[in-house]
């Protein structure tokens, strides 16, 4: 008999919005997949979860998979988790997830949903939302100008993320494409310690915002 895949989503900062049925899923888990197992130890630390980890990331081979399609065709329950917030979403979990449903077709896919970056700063962005695109992290060097001259014409609400270490770098690719009134939302740190929403155009945006740090969600008003 064929075990279970769950697509667990962890909190994205702040550890009290973890969802029960999240902490009910991961104890339950006979293996549960990381993108970072030392990330994940800390969460489950902190819930006295004890179950064994394997990592799973964009790095992971053929082998890896392979590894994970026997264990589920023992028979086992393996939990998917991401090191923060929603798995396959920008992620390679949704890979896994492809490969699996090819190979294993009578495996159930259950979703455990809970906190999502995206989702989060939409939320309080108080720019249209019935629809909207998410374009994931920009491109590094190749394709990056054409990634932002598409982004600028957007003519629905636009969601993208971003490193703390190419987020000016970031900025200055928006401000030589976007109209100098088009409004924005850079969330930093969105539910830790130290969140930071900034609002305003890209010049207001970019006077406020110095040498700054952490993962950045990044909101574009629609045309």
């Amino acid at each position: 008999m064929l075990g279970k895949l769950s697509i667990v989503a962890t909190p994205i900062g702040n550890l009290g919005d973890v969802t029960f049925r999240a902490i009910e899923t991961l104890r339950s888990s006979d293996l549960i997949l990381c993108e970072d197992t030392r990330v994940t130890q800390k969460l489950l630390d902190h819930f006295e979860i004890k179950k064994p980890t394997l990592s799973y990331h964009h790095h992971s081979d053929e082998r890896k998979v392979k590894e994970i399609q026997n264990e589920l065709s023992l028979g086992k329950n393996i939990a998917l988790v991401t090191d923060a917030g929603t798995p396959g979403i920008s992620d390679p979990g949704n890979l896994l997830v492809s490969l699996l449903m090819k190979r294993l077709p009578e495996l159930t896919i259950e979703a455990i949903p809970g906190p999502s970056a995206v989702t989060a700063a939409l939320s309080i962005s108080g720019f249209p939302t019935d629809k909207f695109i998410f374009l994931g992290f920009p491109p590094h060097k190749n394709k990056r100008r054409k990634y932002f001259k598409e982004l600028a014409g957007q003519e629905v609400t636009t969601v993208f993320f971003e490193s703390g270490h190419r987020i000016l770098k970031c900025l200055k690719d928006l401000e030589a494409v976007l109209s100098p009134l088009r409004q924005i939302v850079a969330c930093r740190e969105l539910t830790k310690k130290f969140e930071t929403i900034y609002r305003g155009n890209i010049g207001q945006i970019i006077e406020k915002m110095k040498d700054e740090r952490g993962e950045f969600v990044i909101i574009i008003n629609s045309l």
